[in-house]
């Protein structure tokens, strides 16, 4: 009995806000609803702006690229750089995780940083012949003509 006597009030307070909120309103201040042929139009001039927008994208694609080009090449390089290496540290870490391997790689490193150091830079004739493999490569590479200093 006491829950219906709660409900009434409840429901009786709620309808008479909304008295109280259309109690200023006249039948000829109410917002009225667009007819339905403007927003049928509407849509089918945004369908329009969209279709012409698609329509032109290739060419806008176009003109970006033509106008950035550069840019753009020198990001996808950075992007293609970043992720090689990347991978290559993730190959390293891989390979370093296998036991024996990172001590065996170790050891053959020590081995020809030795070998290299006997080899090439003990003598000055050695260190000599070091310096010329090193202008014929560039040359090869890069195309240089040194000079003989």
């Amino acid at each position: 009995m006491e829950t219906e006597l709660e409900q009434q009030q409840y429901v009786d307070a709620a309808s008479q806000n909304r008295v109280e909120a259309l109690k200023g309103s006249e039948a000829g201040n109410l917002p009225m609803l667009p007819p339905a042929s403007e927003t049928e139009e509407q849509w089918q001039r945004i369908g329009r702006q969209i279709s012409t927008f698609l329509a032109q994208l290739p060419e806008y694609i176009g003109n970006f690229y033509q106008e950035y080009k550069l840019p753009i090449i020198s990001f996808a390089l950075l992007v293609i750089v970043v992720t090689t290496l990347r991978i290559f540290l993730a190959v390293l870490n891989a390979i370093n995780s296998i036991p024996l391997v990172s001590p065996i790689l170790q050891f053959i490193g020590l081995g020809y940083t030795i070998w290299f150091t006997f080899r090439y830079l003990l003598k000055d004739s050695t260190r000599q012949e070091l310096v010329g493999e090193i202008r014929l490569l560039k040359k090869q590479i890069l195309g240089i003509q040194e000079s003989q200093a």
